[in-house]
């Protein structure tokens, strides 16, 4: 799945549904590399589809994660929550 476009407050609970959607269809990767901006609902947004994952017993990892988003994981202490994908 591709995550494109601006992922923040005010679309975040729309992209958390269509996520969950894909997630049911088996989806197991996340890319992000075209999302063009971003706030910290998008670490809320990654970190929920990851525990949803998880709790249906399925992998999850995400694919070019923007620096912006890196930091703001890497400043709550959440960095090493969010599986890379394998290149």
């Amino acid at each position: 799945m591709v995550l494109g476009g601006p992922v923040n407050l005010g679309n975040v609970a729309r992209l958390l549904d269509e996520g969950r959607q894909h997630l049911d269809e088996g989806v197991r990767t996340v890319d992000l590399s075209e999302v063009t901006e971003l706030d910290s609902a998008a670490l809320a947004l990654l970190l929920t589809w990851l525990r949803d994952a998880k709790a249906k017993k399925r992998e999850l990892a995400f694919a070019n994660l923007p620096d912006s988003l890196q930091t703001i994981a890497r400043l709550y202490g959440v960095d090493g929550l969010l599986p890379l994908a394998a290149h």
